[in-house]
């Protein structure tokens, strides 16, 4: 099969992806995006949205993605449906190959990969999911106003979303599988401090329920103990603090990672160890994961693509 050459071959979607592909488009790179096996990233699963600029009524995650992904096809992005399954950037041209056999030669790669957010594996995590279950609740604890709900973890992330829920939220409950939480000191004083946050110490999530949405999880206390406990608790968003796993692993063997898998990136730049190899949204971002910080980088990404091509010509 013969290579299809590029200026920008932008590997994933979503807001970053999208992103760098409007602006790639712009800059007359003629990106190429392939899309990844989640077409939009993780927005798709998102019923509502609103702390996006420019929709003051709002707007579903698959809307939003539906409409950069126009914008980006309409100023010329050619968008594909692949997935990348290998890479090598120690040749220049870079070279990726997609699970359909397609090879492409590209000027300046776009990483746009995203990262995968850690579940319990219980099958109603996606019977619920868009219906109380989320793993963000910066995205979507407003809409649990007044309500109870649940986070899952014990460590600075699940500490740190329950005291954000608190605020929001007229109980928290931080369900914990451990008998201590793994966060700072300071954040477990946070937590521990706050009346509106109830710790449930080993203890296990092992269902969810509801006709219409999440209404209540069934948990086992000291599971596999002669001192294990079956109860439920009434709630009506179930949050997931556990963590995320970045989609990096085809590129680990050239791309800078840094211990949980993201990819490093070069001072205030997008641009990663490889000339030519840039990262943009969640792939490379473990603190904020939002779709604004991450369309930020997407466009980053392709100023910096763009200076990079112009510069080796």
């Amino acid at each position: 099969m013969e290579k299809i050459q590029t200026k920008c071959l932008i590997i994933g979607s979503g807001p970053a992806g999208y992103t760098a592909a409007i602006y790639a488009s712009r800059a007359n790179l003629e990106p190429i995006v392939i899309e990844g096996l989640q077409p939009g990233g993780q927005l798709t699963t998102t019923t509502e949205i609103e702390n996006f600029p420019g929709y003051p009524n709002g707007i579903t995650g698959p809307e939003m993605m539906e409409e950069l992904r126009s914008q980006a096809s309409r100023l010329g992005a050619d968008i594909r449906t692949g997935v990348v399954t290998e890479v090598d950037f120690s040749v220049y041209p870079l070279i990726a190959k997609t699970d359909s056999g397609q090879v492409y030669s590209a000027q300046s790669v776009i990483i746009a990969t995203g990262a995968t957010a850690k579940y319990l594996g219980l099958d109603d995590e996606k019977k619920y999911a868009g219906m109380g279950v989320s793993a963000c609740a910066t995205c979507d604890g407003f809409f649990y106003r007044k309500k109870v709900v649940a986070v899952v973890g014990g460590g600075d992330t699940a500490c740190e979303e329950a005291s954000y829920l608190s605020n929001l939220a007229s109980k928290v409950y931080l369900i914990v599988r451990k008998d201590y939480l793994r966060a700072s000191k300071a954040m477990q004083q946070r937590v521990f401090d706050n009346p509106k946050i109830e710790i449930l110490f080993n203890t296990n999530t092992v269902g969810l329920f509801g006709d219409n949405g999440v209404e209540g999880a069934h948990l086992v206390k000291f599971k596999g103990t002669d001192q294990e406990e079956s109860l439920d608790i009434s709630i009506d968003g179930f949050f997931l603090a556990i963590g995320h796993k970045p989609n990096t692993d085809v590129f680990k063997q050239f791309i800078d990672l840094d211990e949980q898998g993201y990819i490093k990136t070069v001072g205030v730049t997008t641009a990663t160890n490889v000339p030519g190899v840039f990262a943009a949204g969640d792939v490379a971002d473990p603190i904020y994961r939002q779709a604004i910080t991450s369309a930020g980088m997407g466009a980053k990404a392709a100023i910096d693509a763009e200076k990079f091509v112009i510069s080796h010509k």
